[in-house]
C-alpha cells in the first residue's frame, strides 16, 4: 500500500511530532552575547558542539570582549583552539573578523546576512545561526549536516548542496518555523536518527518516516 502526503503538510506533521517529544530546543553551543556565539560558531566548523563548548568555557573567561579578540596574537589564539581542527584558518577568521566589526561596525556584531557574510569565515549557514539564536531574525534556515541528512532522509530534498536544500525547505516552511526546524533536526540527529546507528525504536517520528513506510507525495 502507497500512501499520499502533501509534503507541506507532511512537514508540519514533522514538526509538531518533534515539539511535542523535544520541547523548547535552542542552540547547543554555549555563549552570552552574540560576539560569543559568532566565535562559538566559526569554531564548531567540522567539531563538535561539545568539543567547542569545553574550548570557550575558558576563552571567554581570559579573552572577555571584542577588543581582547581584536589584540590577539595568532599563534596565542592557535594554543587555545588546537582542539578543533583547523585551528590556523579559523584563529585568523576570528581576529580578522574582530577588528573588522570593531572597526567598520562599532564593536556590534552585524544583523544583516549581507554584513555578516562580509566577515572572514563565515558562510550562510554561520551568519543564520548567529542571526537566529543571538537576534531571533529569520533569514534563512542553517543547514548543517543533521539538517543535510535527515531532510533527504524524510524526502523533503533530493539535493545535497546546502544552499538548495535551504531552498527547498524555506519553500516548505512558514517563515516562523525557519529558526526551530534545524533545532529540532539536530536534536532528532544527535539523540535517534544518528548517522551511523540510529536508534529507530525511540524515534519519535518513526511511524511517519518514508524509510519505514512506502509513501510519495501529492502536491
Amino acid at each position: 500500500m502507497i500512501f499520499f502526503y502533501n509534503k507541506k503538510k507532511y512537514v508540519l506533521k514533522i514538526m509538531k511530532v518533534l515539539e511535542r517529544n523535544y520541547g523548547n530546543v535552542k542552540c547547543d553551543l554555549d555563549f552570552s552575547n552574540p560576539f560569543e556565539l559568532l566565535v562559538a560558531v566559526i569554531l564548531s566548523a567540522r567539531c563538535k558542539d561539545k568539543t567547542v563548548n569545553m574550548i570557550t568555557k575558558k576563552l571567554f573567561v581570559k579573552y572577555k570582549n571584542i577588543i581582547d579578540f581584536a589584540n590577539l596574537n595568532v599563534l596565542e589564539l592557535e594554543n587555545y583552539i588546537k582542539p578543533v581542527g583547523f585551528f590556523k584558518k579559523k584563529s585568523r577568521s576570528i581576529i580578522e573578523s574582530s577588528n573588522i566589526i570593531l572597526n567598520k561596525y562599532n564593536g556590534k556584531v552585524p544583523r544583516t546576512m549581507n554584513d555578516l557574510l562580509k566577515l572572514p569565515g563565515v558562510a550562510r549557514k554561520t551568519a543564520n545561526v548567529v542571526l537566529a539564536n543571538a537576534f531571533n531574525l529569520s533569514y534563512g534556515i542553517a543547514i548543517d549536516t543533521h539538517v543535510k541528512r535527515i531532510s533527504n532522509i524524510l524526502n523533503l530534498t533530493k539535493n545535497t548542496s546546502a544552499f538548495k536544500i535551504e531552498n527547498d525547505l524555506m519553500n516548505l516552511l512558514p517563515k516562523h518555523y525557519w529558526i526551530k526546524f534545524p533545532l529540532l533536526l539536530q536534536k532528532l540527529g544527535k539523540e535517534n536518527c544518528k548517522a551511523k546507528h540510529p536508534i529507530h525504536n525511540l524515534c519519535p517520528i518513526s511511524s511517519i518516516c518514508p524509510q519505514k513506510l512506502r509513501f510519495t507525495f501529492n502536491l
